[in-house]
């Protein structure tokens, strides 16, 4: 081996030799500064922990501070606490000293009236003894001096005192009859009187002509036709008579028939405005407004119906209701005299405490016969209580049909109220096509007539002269007298007077016994 490999080994151990050296020393170097800085992380470890140790024990401190200032507080609230129970205790310890002194006091007062009361009984039952003593002693003398044994003198007493009641009791009754008669009658005319003034209705007149206007007199010729067929065709469809005279501007449409005179009426001026008068026309005309007249008929039920506040009725009753638009009695449209009956029985029947919706409906109804009298046989009152009665009224109205003209005997307070609102609809000036000196003239007759029958003592005209309630004298009069007296006058009325409808003659015969005690 030569020198320079030699060299280069030696080289090498001693750089090897070397770095080996100075690793060892550089680990060296590194122990001692890990020891050195774990030194210092635990010498500052330790000063942490001091401070900490010491802060825990400034928390300790504060916290054991204000637990003991929170426990002097809990313990100053219950002292005084404390105290004001001592304090309520010992003003109730007082107030119940006090109540046992009055208790007390109380007791002693007590004890003193009772000894009172014990001496007033003792004294009470002495003197009762001494008053029965007396009683049976008067008792005694009174037997002996009238001679009557003691059932004897209670009986004798007795009818005496059984006269005399009976005496007074009956005139108590008369009294308060009188009394009692009085202050209903005043209580009915104001109950009247207040349902009249809150409803004031229109008067009506309906008449049986119709006047219809044409635009020019040459319109006439048309109306007429050639040789008279187009008026012989519209009178024969219509059923009404046509008046075509000189008057100038307007064609007269007339019939007893207020549904076929309005149905003419309203044909005749569809064929004038149209201008195609023919009888072919004239049918198309008419047979389109009979079938307008029955929508509006159906609309007339229903207003009326809403108008009178009379909720679910049947649609042929408002059908029948429509009708009665086109009906008159004695000029007074019948329609709206069902208006007027309806709102009248419904105020009557509130202002007495009964239900105003059942009285508005019994007078809305009470004369629906009116309007199918002419398909049905009998009065309307039948034929209304029948109407109602099919289509699902309840029974107070169909009553009130049947009965509102006093046909039956009132089972309802409504047919009572009825039969009154109708009477007033009817009776009041104005509402029937009369003048009021005629209508005066005709009941002054009437009452003249009954009162010239011998045993007539007064006479009275009621119910727009309806009816005659004749005054007998029954000191002349008997009760067979009576009866040949209403049937004189009734045959009289008949014969001499002329009047609507019928009137009815009621005669009153009555004995009065009056004693005054003074």
């Amino acid at each position: 081996m030569d020198g320079a490999t030699i060299g280069g080994l030696i080289g090498l151990l001693v750089g090897t030799f070397g770095g080996l050296v100075g690793a060892v020393l550089y680990s060296r170097l590194r122990a001692q500064s890990a020891r050195g800085l774990a030194e210092q992380i635990i010498e500052s470890a330790k000063r942490e922990g001091d401070n900490i140790r010491k802060e825990a024990d400034l928390e300790a401190k504060e916290e054991s501070l204000r637990r003991r200032e929170a426990l002097d507080y809990e313990v100053d609230t219950a002292r005084k606490e404390v105290r004001e129970q001592e304090r309520r205790l010992e003003k109730r310890a007082d107030i119940l000293d006090q109540k046992l002194e009055l208790i007390t006091k109380k007791e002693r007062e007590f004890e003193s009236v009772q000894r009172y009361c014990a001496d007033q009984q003792e004294e009470l039952n002495l003197r009762n003894q001494e008053v029965k003593q007396i009683l049976i002693a008067q008792k005694d003398e009174l037997h002996r001096l009238s001679q009557l044994g003691p059932d004897d003198a209670r009986a004798l007493l007795l009818r005496r005192i059984e006269d005399e009641l009976r005496h007074e009791v009956g005139g108590i009754v008369l009294k308060y009859e009188q009394t009692l008669r009085e202050t209903s009658q005043q209580k009915a005319r104001e109950i009247l009187a207040t349902a009249i003034q809150r409803y004031a209705a229109s008067h009506t007149a309906e008449t049986t002509v119709s006047t219809v206007d044409i635009p020019t007199d040459d319109m006439k010729g048309r109306i007429i036709g050639r040789e008279g067929r187009n008026i012989r065709a519209f009178e024969k469809i219509t059923g009404v008579d046509v008046i075509v005279d000189d008057t100038p501007g307007i064609v007269i449409v007339t019939g007893f028939d207020n549904i076929r005179r309005e149905i003419a009426k309203i044909s005749l001026e569809k064929l004038i405005l149209d201008g195609r008068i023919h009888p072919t026309r004239i049918e198309e005309i008419v047979k389109e407004t009979q079938e307008e007249m029955e929508l509006h008929i159906r609309q007339l039920g229903q207003a009326a119906a809403q108008e009178a506040n009379v909720p679910g009725l049947h649609e042929k009753l408002l059908d029948f209701l429509g009708r009665l638009k086109f009906r008159t009695s004695y000029s007074q449209n019948v329609l709206r005299h069902s208006i007027e009956v309806a709102f009248l029985t419904g105020l009557l029947a509130e202002e007495i405490g009964l239900d105003g919706a059942i009285g508005r409906r019994c007078g809305l109804l009470h004369d629906i016969g009116k309007a199918a009298d002419h398909e049905m046989e009998g009065g309307h009152p039948a034929i209304g209580g029948e109407l109602t009665k099919r289509y699902g009224e309840r029974s107070e109205v169909v009553h009130a049909a049947l009965g509102h003209h006093d046909d039956l005997r009132p089972e309802t307070p409504y047919t009572v109220l009825v039969a009154a609102a109708d009477a007033i609809s009817a009776s009041r000036p104005g509402a029937r096509r009369e003048t009021l000196e005629k209508y005066v003239r005709r009941l002054e007759e009437l009452e003249a007539l009954a009162c010239g029958f011998p045993g007539v003592e007064q006479a009275f005209a009621v119910q727009a002269g309806r009816e005659i309630r004749v005054i007998a004298d029954s000191q002349r009069l008997d009760d067979p007298a009576a009866a040949k007296l209403c049937r004189d006058i009734a045959r009289a009325v008949q014969e001499q007077l002329t009047y609507p409808g019928e009137v009815k003659v009621t005669v009153l015969r009555e004995t009065r016994s009056i004693e005054f005690a003074r």
